[in-house]
């Protein structure tokens, strides 16, 4: 990683100096490209370890998967592509690379847009594609158990800790956004199969605090995640364009169908405004004006 990384430095000195002098940004607009830049170059050798002459298309587009997993707003999101574009346009121009690796890569589209929802069955369909009877296939399935009948974000899934697991008492402690800790109840399916991969998780040399680890004992990261997720529900047959991003608002969804009140939804989800509870969950204003006015407590 040393070696990659001291060509994303060299490289980023040398866009530094263009655009500052050739192109003639201000410096606030500088300073901008540049973070972002080192928040591409950071997450690209985390990820892949290559050096900017090799970063290929399909990690441009993990990338942005990942920016919206972390709750970026389109507007950074498109700004951050437009920063990713900019620097290896610079490549070419320099004949450092023979084209850019971003070249196609769309901008993300404006607007409220929420993932499609999955019916249940669906999730069951793709839950079961992924449970092998193999180590990694038990330890997928219960990651996806968890991922959806806990609602939890991607992030807050790989991070879950042995010691965040309360079964007796029937739920789990998530640690959300901001370092904020919640109490997520668990199903009794959720339970189980985390125990099924319990039984095998030595196979994954497992030694640390993590739950979920990836072949080599180490915390699965959310590309991951995603990889596993989409090549589950191409092999269940589910033509959607799905991320775990999808389990939660389809977790969100079903709560409501189910009776439960936006509060009790936002509370489980862990948003800090009842607002972004309704935007996630298309609920209409007088919907949500109703359900808010039937749980104040006054």
């Amino acid at each position: 990683m040393a070696e990659n990384t001291k060509k994303w430095e060299e490289a980023g000195r040398r866009y530094r100096t263009y655009i500052r002098l050739e192109k003639r940004l201000a410096e606030n607009t500088v300073e901008a490209y540049m973070r972002d830049l080192r928040q591409f170059a950071h997450f690209i050798l985390r990820q892949y370890d290559v050096a900017p002459a090799h970063v290929e298309p399909e990690m441009v587009r993990r990338y942005l998967e990942w920016l919206y997993e972390r709750g970026r707003e389109k507007t950074s999101q498109a700004r951050a592509l437009s920063g990713v574009k900019s620097f290896f346009a610079f490549l070419v121009l320099n004949d450092r690379i023979e084209s850019s690796p971003a070249e196609f890569t769309r901008m993300p589209k404006f607007g409220r847009h929420l993932p499609d929802v999955l019916t249940t069955a669906e999730i069951d369909r793709i839950i079961a594609a992924a449970g092998a009877p193999t180590p990694k296939g038990l330890r997928d399935s219960a990651m996806l158990e968890v991922l959806y009948s806990c609602g939890l974000r991607v992030s807050e899934l790989v991070s879950l800790r042995m010691q965040d697991l309360f079964f007796g008492e029937g739920y789990i402690r998530v640690v959300g956004k901001g370092d904020k800790q919640r109490l997520v109840p668990i199903s009794a399916t959720a339970r189980d199969r985390i125990q099924q991969y319990l039984e095998v998780r030595r196979a994954f040399r497992a030694g640390e605090e993590i739950l979920f680890l990836n072949n080599r004992g180490k915390k699965i990261s959310r590309v991951m995640v995603f990889t596993l997720l989409r090549q589950a529900a191409q092999r269940a047959g589910i033509d959607k364009r799905i991320s775990p991003h999808t389990f939660r608002h389809s977790f969100a969804t079903h709560l409501l169908e189910g009776g439960a009140s936006i509060r009790q939804v936002q509370e489980m989800l862990g948003h800090e405004s009842i607002l972004t509870t309704e935007i996630y969950t298309h609920l209409d204003s007088d919907h949500l004006r109703r359900t808010v006015e039937e749980h104040l407590p006054f």
